[in-house]
């Protein structure tokens, strides 16, 4: 291609349920890739879409296939209405969808977000379905993000996200390794809605709380954490492996959320111990996850003087994955790899998304 310099909107869904982020974002590319984000915005969504998209998985398949395209209708609005709020038109559309089923293992992976519709409904260029292709060549289809980690983020040691699962991405020995490390806020959040809120603000209730050695025990010893090579977490292991554990708990929910995170901060923790190779490594966290004031802390505590947790400001904490994403795409248009088979466990490098219009 002969331009160097892409503008894009970025969109990402999370498994947590929050709202749609867009990212407008323009990369440039010399001898290195430059980003910058132009504008950001997240669009809460509809109650009853909020509700189908966290059902989804228990939907008949009809009535998935209809939120399938009501879901890429409604994403084409909130870009339509932010492009025209802006005067902006992108190069590119770049869409991670709504993560309804996530089975690897049988080569299935599904995010739901219609290009097509997307596509008609904005009159521009759609990229999406970036995890499936990997998944066909044996790779878990996640994390994805680690290409972005390794170029617009080299300045770091671990890059941390911490949304409705969390992941972590580093070099080591040559090679970019990444996976999911433990759930979060999908766990967190449910039981702050038995404390009346949608989550912990700045986790001041997991802080009251008391962490429960048997619980958190029997979390440590999920098999999950047993399994050293390429892996990621989707919502069918943590409603197998995970919600029984605090379901039969008889904890409240503070004891509940102060034992998640102290098991967050050990499984976290773990990995990092494991990959440094530094007296201080420079940890980037983003995510809601980073508003976590108490789970920063208790993570610092852990780690003691081993790590530098950066300071970044809150427009890359809530839309770096929209970001990525939008990188993603760009790659997809320029025809170079853009899903790493290091990280993936899949039996080469790829060139992953679907292209509509």
């Amino acid at each position: 291609m002969e331009s160097q310099t892409y503008s894009v909107i970025g969109l990402m869904s999370g498994t947590s349920g929050d709202g749609l982020d867009l990212a407008y974002c323009q990369f440039r590319y010399s001898d290195h890739w430059e980003f910058k984000i132009l504008n950001a915005a997240t669009a809460a969504f509809p109650a009853e879409l909020e509700s189908d998209l966290m059902n989804s998985h228990a939907l008949p398949a009809l009535e998935l296939a209809l939120l399938d395209v009501a879901f890429g209708n409604w994403m084409g609005e909130q870009v339509t209405n932010f492009c025209t709020e802006l005067q902006i038109k992108p190069d590119a559309i770049c869409s991670h969808g709504h993560t309804v089923f996530h089975q690897p293992s049988k080569g299935l992976t599904l995010q739901i977000g219609n290009g097509w519709s997307l596509h008609q409904k904005t009159g521009m260029k759609v990229i999406n379905d970036f995890r499936m292709l990997d998944v066909q060549l044996g790779g878990q289809g996640a994390p994805l993000v680690p290409i972005g980690d390794q170029l617009l983020f080299s300045d770091q040691d671990f890059c941390i996200n911490l949304g409705g699962i969390a992941n972590i991405s580093m070099n080591f020995n040559g090679q970019r390794v990444a996976f999911d490390t433990c759930p979060f806020n999908l766990l967190l959040n449910e039981q702050a809605k038995k404390l009346g809120a949608k989550f912990d603000n700045q986790g001041k209730w997991a802080s009251e709380g008391t962490c429960d050695e048997n619980l958190l025990n029997a979390l440590n010893s999920i098999p999950y954490y047993e399994n050293n090579g390429a892996k990621s977490l989707g919502r069918e292991d943590l409603e197998k492996y995970f919600n029984p554990l605090i379901e039969s708990s008889p904890l409240g929910p503070k004891s509940i959320l102060a034992t998640l995170v102290r098991h967050y901060v050990q499984q976290i923790a773990r990995v990092i111990r494991s990959y440094a190779t530094k007296p201080v490594s420079k940890v980037l966290l983003t995510g809601g996850g980073a508003y976590h004031t108490f789970f920063r802390e208790e993570l610092a505590r852990e780690l003691s003087k081993t790590i530098s947790i950066s300071e970044v400001d809150t427009q890359l904490i809530e839309f770096k994955e929209a970001l990525i994403f939008g990188f993603l795409g760009v790659l997809r248009l320029r025809g170079e790899n853009n899903c790493l088979s290091a990280v993936t466990g899949a039996s080469r490098d790829s060139c992953g998304g679907m292209v509509f219009g």
